[in-house]
Formats: structure tokens, C-alpha cells, sequence
């Protein structure tokens, strides 16, 4: 039978949860430890920490690590930095319906928590944080589908993730359903409501929201348990959000609809990368053949026009210089995060003669999938045009074991040493399965600061 969500929230126990669930938990946690230790060295992430030791002291509720940094903060504190470091490579999983990501604010949210309960006594087994964390990305989802369903603006993913985040909290500190549902509707109610398109349009260091989407949650948790009153969320338990909670309980949308990601860059630019390498593969080209691209997508990707990034933010949120880029040097990790690459001459021909072309099929097409097609013309006027494609890494073409482990030591070993990062994998790979002791050991190598 179904169940609200508030119930839901309350009740589920680590033997309802499907062997996949536990299965996407374990890689999501690899993988976003991953872009986790690489966020941990951005500008960005310096100063988002610098921001939240100045202003959250860790209180009565009992200090929380902040991840790969150590110092002890808050937890909402803790979970603003460790989400702003998330944030800041856009690397991490998401979900394509809900144009948006739930990982980078669950992650850093949750182990916040979990921290500040751990040093007060609190004893807890990987079986508590992966139902913890499978309810987090479910009412995330959710919650963020209502949301696209029925707001008019495309908010940023810190809006739903708040919500998801504050009913998980909630749980995790003791509150019984209704507080929970109290702690949905205030996180809903204060999270960041922030203008998604308008960071693609002008690309800063706000990026997704979620640095603010953690906290708002982890903050309306804690007021719930004090008796704040918030409730309902809408997006939870209107009557236009029914139809997307009827069959909680019977059906995981987390399995159905969360992606991980090969390249740090937007998910919207990924189907055009994917597109060039194969049309530079199958034709032997080298990028000094190429004197043109062409690139057919959704309306939303062509806004993504950073032709000459002069930050991290705008490579981000850019099309035609990370596919330049995958043109010119065939991979796209983390040497291409650097200034340098922003100033490669040859990559900076290939992006300025680049052409974005706004295609209403590729958009009608673009709901589940993000569609684009490449075209590439060489300096001996042949023209080269790829099929549509969506990109690898969505359920029905999805990433390998090996691919995701191989972008984890990508982007970790360098930042926490090789055997750092090989405990950590191998306690990824098993975390529900570690009793109370382990655990904290676990958390201790993820919240310890780099010493490499």
C-alpha cells in the first residue's frame, strides 16, 4: 500500500529497500566523494568555507565536520560548505525530469548530521545513513517534480533538495510525522526559490542552489523539532501534488531517473561532447582538420553560449568550448579545470567557430532526455554530421563500475593520496553493511582534511 510521505518518512526501515537502491547509494557516495575531493581545492569552495566559519559556530547542537576540511562548524554551517564544495564541479549525479541534481545537497546535508550526532553519542551504522540517504533522494525527487509541474520559474536544484533534506533531518534528530511534515513545509517554504536560468545566462559562483537548499533544510529540521510550525509543503501534500506521491512506497524514482556524469561540466552540453568524440574517432580527424562545428540542440543548451570562459563558472555553463575541447584534447577531467585550458589557443579556435542552433525537434524531445546532434566540417570541405544523440551515463545508457571508480581516482588520488582514496572506495562499496564503529571511521576519512 501507499503511504504519505510524512509516514513514509518515519517508517522506512533498511529491509525496504530495494538490492538497486542499495546498489545506486553505493556509487552515488563513491561518486560524489569524488568530486568532493577535486571541489575541495576550487576558489569557490575556499571561499564559501571562509563565509561559513565566520558566521556558523557550531552551537549547542553539537559541532559537524565540514567535509574534507575537518574544521567544525554548525551543521547547517557544515552542510552549506560541503554542499557550496560540491557544487563547485559539476561533475556530481542528478536527474534529468527534475533538470537538476539532489546528491550535492543529500551528501553534505546528511553527513553534517550525522557528525553532530556521532559526537554526541549517537551510535550510527551504514544501515541508518543508506535509508537516511534513500529517503533524501526519493522526497527530493519528488518534491522537485511537483515543483517543475506547477511553479511557472525553473528554480535551481536547493529549492526540492531543501525539502527532501529537511524531512530527513527531521527523522535523523527524532521527530515523530507531523513534525516531519512541519519540516517539509518550512524547508519548502525558505529554500532557495533562486532563478536557475539566470546563473546560465550570467555563470557565478551560485551556481544550483544547493549551497543554500542544505542548510534551509538541515535549519527547518531543527525548528521543527522545537515546535516551528510550517506545514503543509506544497509540493508535498496539495492536492496538485497527489498524482507524483501516489505510488511512493511501490516505485523508486531515484532508480528510474539519477544520472552520473562523465564530464564536469553542464549535463546539457554532454549529448555534444559525446557527439564530437565519436565523429572525431570514426574519422581519424585531428583537431587541426576541423574548421567548423556545428551543434544542434534544445532551447535551454543554446543558451549555454560561453564561447571564451574566463572562469570555472562559465566553463561550467558553456557548450562550444568544453566540445572544443574534447575536439582538441580528447578528454575533458581535471587538467581542463585550469586556467591554462581557458587560454589554449587551439581549443579557443575550435569553440569561437562553433555555431549553437536552437532545434524545436531536439527540444520536444528534450523532457527525459537532453538530445543534440553534431555536425563537423573540415578544412577540406567535408561535412561530417552525427546522429541525435542523449548522453552516457541516463539509466539506458548507463556508466560502468569501472567508469565511475576511474573518475573517482581521477579526481581524488591527486587531492587525498592513493591510499586514502582506495580505503574510501572500498568502504563506499560496502557502507551499509559497516556497524557503528566503522562507520565512524568512515566518516572520519570522508570529513578529515587532505594531507597530500
Amino acid at each position: 500500500m501507499t503511504q504519505d510521505f510524512a509516514t513514509f518518512a518515519t517508517n522506512l526501515a533498511f529491509d525496504d529497500l530495494p538490492e538497486d537502491m542499495i546498489k545506486l547509494l553505493r556509487r552515488s557516495f563513491l561518486d560524489t566523494l569524488g568530486v568532493a575531493a577535486i571541489g575541495s581545492q576550487t576558489e569557490m569552495s575556499h571561499i564559501a568555507r571562509r563565509g561559513a566559519l565566520a558566521l556558523f559556530g557550531a552551537g549547542t547542537a553539537g559541532g559537524s565536520r565540514v567535509l574534507m576540511d575537518g574544521r567544525s562548524l554548525s551543521p547547517a554551517g557544515a552542510a552549506m560548505a560541503g554542499a557550496f564544495m560540491i557544487d563547485s564541479i559539476d561533475a556530481h549525479d542528478g536527474t534529468t525530469p527534475n533538470k537538476g541534481h539532489a546528491g550535492s545537497a543529500i551528501f553534505p546535508a546528511l553527513l553534517a548530521v550525522a557528525d553532530s550526532l556521532r559526537q554526541n553519542g549517537r551510535q550510527i551504522t551504514g544501515q541508518d545513513f543508506a535509508i537516511w540517504l534513500a529517503l533524501a533522494y526519493e522526497i527530493s525527487y519528488r518534491a522537485g517534480q511537483v515543483q517543475h509541474a506547477t511553479c511557472p520559474d525553473y528554480h535551481t536544484s536547493g529549492a526540492w533538495t531543501a525539502v527532501g533534506v529537511a524531512a530527513v533531518v527531521a527523522r535523523m534528530i527524532g521527530c515523530d510525522a507531523e513534525q516531519i511534515r512541519h519540516a517539509a513545509g518550512i524547508g519548502e517554504y525558505h529554500g532557495p526559490r533562486s532563478q536557475m536560468m539566470r546563473c546560465i545566462d550570467f555563470p557565478t559562483m551560485l551556481r544550483d542552489g544547493v549551497g543554500w537548499g542544505a542548510p534551509s533544510g538541515v535549519t527547518a529540521a531543527y525548528l521543527a523539532r522545537e515546535g516551528f510550525t510550517g506545514a503543509p509543503a506544497l509540493t508535498c501534500d496539495s492536492k496538485e501534488a497527489a498524482p507524483f506521491w501516489e505510488d511512493l512506497g511501490t516505485r523508486w524514482l531515484t532508480l528510474e531517473h539519477t544520472h552520473y556524469k562523465l564530464y564536469p561540466c553542464c549535463r546539457w552540453a554532454h549529448s555534444s561532447i559525446d557527439g564530437a568524440q565519436r565523429l572525431m574517432t570514426d574519422n581519424a580527424l585531428h583537431h587541426s582538420d576541423i574548421a567548423k562545428v556545428e551543434i544542434r540542440t534544445f532551447h535551454y543548451a543554446t543558451r549555454l553560449a560561453g564561447y571564451e570562459p574566463k572562469t570555472l563558472d562559465e566553463f561550467s555553463y558553456s557548450i562550444a568550448f568544453p566540445v572544443a575541447a574534447m575536439i582538441v584534447r580528447g578528454k575533458i577531467g581535471p587538467d581542463e579545470l585550469t586556467p591554462e585550458t581557458l587560454n589554449d589557443a587551439n581549443i579557443l579556435r575550435i569553440s569561437r567557430a562553433t555555431t549553437l542552433i536552437d532545434d524545436d525537434e531536439m527540444t520536444a524531445r528534450s523532457i527525459e532526455k537532453r538530445w543534440a546532434a553534431v555536425t563537423l566540417e573540415t578544412l577540406d570541405g567535408r561535412r561530417l554530421e552525427g546522429p541525435p544523440m542523449t548522453p552516457r551515463g541516463d539509466v539506458d545508457q548507463p556508466a560502468s563500475d569501472q567508469e565511475i571508480s576511474e573518475k573517482f581516482h581521477l579526481f581524488a588520488d591527486s587531492i587525498l593520496g592513493g591510499i586514502r582514496a582506495n580505503r574510501l572506495e572500498n568502504l563506499c562499496n560496502h557502507f551499509d553493511l559497516l556497524d557503528a564503529p566503522e562507520f565512524a571511521e568512515f566518516l572520519d576519512l570522508i570529513l578529515s582534511a587532505p594531507t597530500t
